[in-house]
């Protein structure tokens, strides 16, 4: 079971930052999940909300402000004061980074309340220009940028985000000919995950944050977690694993 960490190493340190990032590796982790928007003039950008109220010192939306503007602002979080000034990553800056750590990394397209047009041409362009086509994960609410994003590139892995209870997930995934399945971890019943094991589908779940939560999706034989503290995963798999 893999090990990936939730907008970084976001349990200790300010999530989406290259700061968290770093720290996850340090960590362990096997990967990193991290969102991706739009500024105002159209630079993919790293941050979860599309307002920044909630994890930097400004006031907006994401898609109202430049890249000047956004690279202004502390996205410290509730660990302002603690670390420096940490501000919001540019994609093409963490690819830089990852491009020569040994993870994978899954980047959630963030177009559930806003579309962000062309968000799926300007992802692709930079993950062929850092030839990442290998080693990324693309994952969304909106499944309408999946289908979109893989008409621009095919050769990715694709997988549908969810916090509802879906009814013959793994049905929905293969007849669409996406291959993961991205839900929220309280949903994975043991009949739910044999209905998406029966079409070979890839579970990967967030947010998974206690060893008793570990211990149950790796009992489950879930793929893949995504939680907030990757040293703890890391601890808690390894301890599975000699058991």
């Amino acid at each position: 079971m893999k090990n990936f960490a939730h907008r970084g190493f976001s349990g200790s340190y300010p999530e989406n930052t290259m700061l968290a990032f770093r720290k996850a590796v340090e960590a362990g982790a096997d990967g990193i999940e991290l969102d991706v928007q739009l500024s105002r003039d159209g630079v993919p950008v790293v941050i979860h909300d599309e307002q920044v109220d909630r994890t930097t010192n400004g006031i907006g939306c994401v898609r109202d402000m430049t890249l000047e503007q956004l690279r202004a602002l502390d996205a410290s979080c509730r660990f302002t004061g603690q670390y420096g000034v940490n501000p919001i990553p540019t994609l093409r800056e963490y690819l830089e980074f990852a491009q020569a750590q040994p993870i994978v990394t899954n980047i959630e397209m963030k177009t559930g309340v806003f579309a962000y047009p062309g968000i799926e041409a300007k992802v692709c362009d930079l993950l062929r220009e850092f030839q990442m086509e290998e080693r990324v994960i693309i994952s969304s609410f909106n499944h309408f940028t999946i289908l979109r994003m893989r008409e621009i590139m095919p050769q990715l892995k694709y997988g549908f985000l969810t916090e509802t209870w879906i009814i013959g997930a793994g049905k929905y995934c293969h007849d669409l000919g996406i291959p993961c399945y991205h839900p929220l971890y309280r949903s994975l019943t043991h009949e739910t995950v044999r209905e998406l094991k029966q079409y070979g589908l890839q579970i990967n779940t967030f947010t998974v944050n206690t060893p008793e939560d570990i211990r149950d999706m790796a009992e489950k034989g879930i793929d893949m977690i995504i939680g907030n503290y990757p040293d703890m995963a890391r601890e808690a798999i390894a301890a599975l694993e000699r058991t």
